[in-house]
């Protein structure tokens, strides 16, 4: 396969993840704001900076509102990381290599463009913006459905797979993070009914409310955490993401499961384990977030891999400021996150 093809591919699965996943965190912010007995004023300004696009959106806004928020990470086609950029520049990866997927793949991505595009165009007051999102989640699902079913599990659906779960594993642990950063006011809400809503409410947005409570019943951090983060058959839970995501890196270099052949390899594999051994306890008592921002820095390095391994040309650490850069900058102290940008868009 073409590493150009390879590229695409592997990008347009993390695109359509990254559009699914922001409508996440922007649907949790929004039912927190209409649910909780608290002040939620506050709080958009910290949802743009988990993103990772807070310096860009204070070089042209001078503080944050809910409307300018939404319309940033919704339908702004200035921020490379709103929906509508995120679908666009799917469709485009996907447009550049429409030999290697499905007809009805090509035409359920164009779908998800058309409607998303036809979104931004409308008047957003007269919409019901939870509606819009909860269609965004269902169109990425329709888009890794058909793309299950319609593609040849060769070297092409193992490179979607890859960046899908890829992204997915980043963004999981950003939706953790949300919690440690958005959502509690103050520690003396720490185990009341606020928190226990609040842990619900992040269950539900990463549909995990269900599943949760079948395995463990009754909402507790801990349970929580180690659901989303150590579950080795929830689907959005960061380990199940790694381990498949290194099935599908060992199936495309055609190594045996057992044996490293690149640093991609190495580096996911590493990851992987540690993460099989970790304790949910260990990670609470050592800091939600820092082991979070330790992680999405680690992914990273395995994406850099990647590219330097399948790519041919590595990825540039983004300068502060620019398009690619996502980090969250002063408001979050110590809070550094780059998600890269890649693909043909």
């Amino acid at each position: 396969m073409l590493s150009r093809v390879a590229s695409s591919v592997y990008w347009l699965a993390r695109y359509i993840e990254r559009a699914e996943n922001t409508a996440r965190w922007v649907d949790v912010n929004l039912q927190m704001s209409l649910d909780a007995p608290i002040s939620f004023s506050d709080q958009w300004q910290p949802l743009v900076a988990i993103t990772g696009e807070l310096p860009a959106f204070l070089d042209r806004y001078e503080f944050a509102t809910r409307e300018r928020v939404l319309r940033y990470l919704t339908t702004d086609p200035d921020n490379p990381s709103s929906i509508l950029s995120c679908v666009r520049q799917a469709r485009e990866n996907a447009r550049s290599i429409r030999e290697v997927i499905s007809s009805e793949m090509w035409e359920e991505i164009n779908h998800f463009y058309l409607r998303v595009s036809e979104y931004a165009a409308s008047d957003h007051a007269s919409i019901d913006s939870h509606d819009f999102f909860n269609d965004v989640k269902l169109r990425s699902h329709l888009v890794a459905g058909v793309a299950d079913n319609t593609m040849s599990h060769s070297e092409a659906w193992h490179f979607f797979q890859l960046g899908r779960l890829l992204e997915r594993a980043d963004n999981t642990s950003r939706l953790l993070d949300m919690k440690y950063f958005l959502l509690l006011p103050a520690a003396a809400h720490v185990g009341g009914p606020i928190d226990e809503m609040q842990w619900s409410t992040l269950l539900r947005s990463a549909s995990a409310f269900e599943m949760y409570r079948k395995r463990y019943g009754r909402i507790e951090p801990e349970h929580v955490v180690a659901f989303l983060m150590l579950d080795h058959e929830f689907p959005r839970a960061i380990l199940y993401c790694l381990a498949h995501a290194d099935d599908s890196l060992h199936a495309i270099a055609g190594t045996p499961i057992e044996a490293i052949r690149n640093p991609a390899e190495r580096l996911l594999g590493r990851l992987r384990a540690e993460l099989a051994f970790a304790q949910a306890s260990e990670i609470i008592a050592s800091g939600l977030h820092e082991y979070c921002d330790r992680f999405q820095a680690r992914l990273n390095e395995v994406g850099s891999a990647i590219s330097t391994t399948f790519f041919t040309q590595p990825f540039a650490q983004p300068s502060a400021g620019t398009a690619e850069s996502r980090s969250s900058g002063d408001v979050l102290s110590g809070y550094q996150r780059q998600r890269w940008a890649g693909g043909n868009s």
